[in-house]
C-alpha cells in the first residue's frame, strides 16, 4: 500500500504544525510506502519508508503549479492506494482531478473554525472529511466523518504534581482574538493565588496587535506580577510545560478542538474549555460558557480539585480515542 500525505511542513519541533509529523509516522507504520509533499520537511522527521517531495515556491500560484507537476511525477512511479491532504484543502481540490480518474480517493483531514472557499470546493471532489466531531468543521455534509484528534500520546505522561504555592495557570495558542487569551485574563483577579501565562506565536501582524492589547489589559487590571505573555512552546518542551501546570485554560471562541486539550488530558493536566466540542469529554463542571470570565473562574476551581483518578481516566479516554494511533486506523478503515 501506498498512501501520499501533503501537509504545509514536516517539522516535529513547529509550535503548530509539528502534529503533521507524528501523522505521518504512525501512517508509515501501517503501509508499505508514503509520499510526504510539503514545502519543507526536516530529514530526521521523516519514517524510513517515506519519500519527500517539495513544492516550495515563492507564490501560491507557483506552489499550485509545482504540486501538480511532483503529483504527476509519483503517478509515473506507480499508482497510489489514496491521497491525504492535511488541513489543507487547496491541495485536495488540485489533486482531485488528476486522482479520481484513476479512482484513487482522496481524503481530507480538517479541522479548523474557517474554511474558506477552498473546503466548500474540496467538499466536493473529496471522498471523505475526517475531523475531531462534525462540528469542528465549518460546513454540513455527509462526507464528514468524527475520527476523534491525532494525539501523540507517548510524548506525555501522567506527572506527579509537585507541591507548590498558588494555582499555575496556562492558556496555549496564537495571539489571536479567536483564542480567547483576554477571557482568561480577566477571570484572574477573581483567584487568589493564581498566576497566567499565556504562550502562542505571532503568526500575522494582527496577532502582534493582540498581543499588545494582552500586555495593555494586564497593566490596566494591575496583574503585571501575575501574567505573562510569553513566546510560543517549542514542540518538545510542550510535555514539560503541561506537566508544570496546574489548570490548562482553553477560552477558545466557537466550535473548536484545539489539539493542546486532548495533550494536556493526556499528561493528567486538568482543563477548563468552552468549546462546545467537549462536551462528550470534559465534565460539566470544568466547561464554562464562550466568553464568560465569571463562569471561568467557577471552572477553574472545579479543575483544581479534579480527583487524580478522575484525571486518569479522562487521560484513558484520550489514549482511546483521540491518540495517533486510533486516528491513523480510522483514516486507513476508510480505503
Amino acid at each position: 500500500m501506498k498512501i501520499v500525505f501533503v501537509t504545509q511542513q514536516i517539522d516535529a519541533a513547529h509550535p503548530t504544525l509539528g502534529a503533521a509529523a507524528a501523522m505521518v509516522r504512525a501512517l508509515a507504520a501501517r503501509v508499505d510506502e508514503i509520499v510526504v509533499m510539503a514545502a519543507t520537511a526536516k530529514p530526521g522527521d521523516l519514517p524510513a519508508n517515506a519519500r519527500f517531495r517539495s513544492y516550495a515556491a515563492p507564490t501560491q500560484a507557483l506552489r499550485g503549479l509545482r504540486f501538480e507537476t511532483q503529483l504527476a511525477r509519483e503517478l509515473v512511479r506507480g499508482r497510489p492506494d489514496a491521497l491525504v491532504a492535511h488541513m489543507s484543502p487547496v491541495y485536495a481540490v488540485l489533486a482531485a482531478p488528476v486522482l479520481r480518474p484513476l479512482r484513487v480517493p482522496v481524503l481530507l483531514w480538517f479541522t479548523q473554525q474557517r474554511g474558506g472557499g477552498h473546503l466548500g470546493r474540496a467538499e466536493r471532489v473529496v471522498d471523505a472529511i475526517f475531523s475531531v466531531d462534525a462540528r469542528s468543521v465549518p460546513l454540513s455534509s455527509g462526507k464528514v466523518r468524527a475520527i476523534g484528534h491525532g494525539i501523540d500520546t507517548s510524548m506525555f505522561d501522567c506527572a506527579e504534581r509537585n507541591g507548590h504555592e498558588g494555582i499555575r495557570l496556562l492558556s496555549l495558542g496564537r495571539y489571536s482574538e479567536v483564542k480567547g487569551h483576554d477571557v482568561a485574563i480577566r477571570a484572574l483577579p477573581a483567584i487568589r493565588g493564581a498566576t497566567l501565562t499565556v504562550r502562542g506565536e505571532e503568526a500575522t501582524p494582527a496577532d502582534a496587535s493582540v498581543r499588545a492589547r494582552l500586555a495593555a489589559l494586564v497593566h490596566e487590571l494591575g496583574l503585571d506580577g501575575r501574567v505573562q505573555l510569553l513566546d510560543p512552546v517549542p514542540r518538545s518542551e510542550v510535555p514539560q510545560v503541561l506537566a508544570d501546570t496546574d489548570v490548562l485554560v482553553n477560552a477558545t471562541h466557537g466550535s473548536s478542538a484545539d489539539k493542546v486539550v486532548f495533550e494536556a488530558l493526556a499528561s493528567c493536566t486538568p482543563v477548563v474549555a468552552a468549546s462546545p466540542i467537549f462536551d462528550s469529554l470534559l465534565p460539566s463542571e470544568l466547561r464554562f460558557t464562550d466568553g464568560d470570565p465569571a463562569g471561568l473562574v467557577s471552572a477553574i476551581r472545579a479543575a483544581v480539585a479534579l480527583p487524580a483518578d478522575e484525571r486518569r481516566r479522562l487521560r484513558a479516554r484520550v489514549e482511546a480515542e483521540h491518540s495517533v494511533d486510533h486516528w491513523a486506523d480510522a483514516v486507513l478503515s476508510a480505503l
